[in-house]
């Protein structure tokens, strides 16, 4: 017998939306440069979503993993200790953030570990509850954009006519084969339960770690047109600017670093020209 996901899903208070969009977020895979998780935060905090349920955790994680300390700390849960006591401990707790005015869902996990279709089942469960008929994930991958150039955005969606609802927003349709990720996996379920599901990826530098404020405002940007959300971005740009500058600067201090990106720009310019190229001809 199956699990039923309102045993596993806890809500603070019921919401009532209308022809409502869900927007996922996960942690690890396809999170390069937080710009998974860090637009969606960042529209959380713009928008002032309100926590309204969550899934318990326990089901779907791996807390103890075998192997090295390097290896095992990817799976652990984050503490705290000060001064002698701990304080805090994350476990992971995946949450939903409701924004009514928009008839938004937020949300943001850790890619569950564990039986991707009951987690799954709690996702399409919730849609349920508060009428979501579609869901796009935001994420990103590493590729060969510099990070003086504006990060390209790829679509995935579970549905042709998706994807020319897609083509005036500038991105381009996704082509991969390889290990696959669990939005992979939920969008292959969604038009079972009736939902469309929309993929979106930025590509990040692969030369860089950390956070990416340029890729996390152009997602930002892009889903704010898509959503059509009414939300100031400019502490986005500001963090983005200043994010440049510092990378360009630690870039210019490596010889054979700053020539990979010179290269890199030479590529993503001389493709905009072809691209410019091509659509004159037609």
């Amino acid at each position: 017998m199956k699990e039923d996901p309102q045993d596993i899903v806890r809500f603070h208070h019921e919401t009532k939306l209308q022809q409502s969009t869900l927007v996922l977020a996960f942690t690890g895979w396809m999170d390069g440069g937080d710009v998974s998780t860090g637009t969606v935060r960042h529209l959380i905090t713009l928008l002032d979503a309100e926590p309204i349920a969550e899934i318990e955790p326990e089901h779907f994680y791996v807390y103890s993993f075998p192997g090295s300390m390097e290896l095992a700390a990817l799976f652990r849960p984050h503490i705290e200790i000060k001064d002698g006591l701990i304080t805090s401990i994350d476990m992971f707790r995946p949450t939903f953030f409701c924004h009514p005015a928009a008839n938004l869902v937020l949300f943001i996990g850790k890619e569950p570990n564990l039986r991707w279709d009951l987690f799954g089942r709690c996702l399409f469960d919730v849609a349920s509850r508060l009428d979501v008929k579609r869901i796009v994930f935001v994420g990103s991958f590493g590729g060969a954009v510099p990070h003086t150039r504006a990060p390209r955005l790829y679509v995935t969606c579970s549905a042709p006519h998706l994807l020319e609802e897609m083509d005036p927003y500038g991105v381009r349709r996704s082509g991969y084969e390889g290990p696959g990720s669990f939005t992979s996996y939920l969008m292959t379920q969604a038009p079972q339960v009736g939902l469309e599901m929309v993929s979106l990826a930025a590509e990040i530098p692969g030369y860089l770690q950390g956070t990416n404020p340029v890729s996390i405002e152009a997602m930002a940007r892009r889903l704010a047109k898509l959503l059509k959300l009414r939300i100031n971005l400019d502490s986005l740009r500001a963090a983005s600017t200043q994010w440049e500058l510092q990378i360009s600067s630690a870039v210019d201090q490596d010889r054979e670093l700053a020539e990979k990106v010179h290269a890199l720009e030479r590529e993503y310019d001389n493709e905009l020209l072809r691209l410019d190229s091509d659509a004159a001809s037609h």
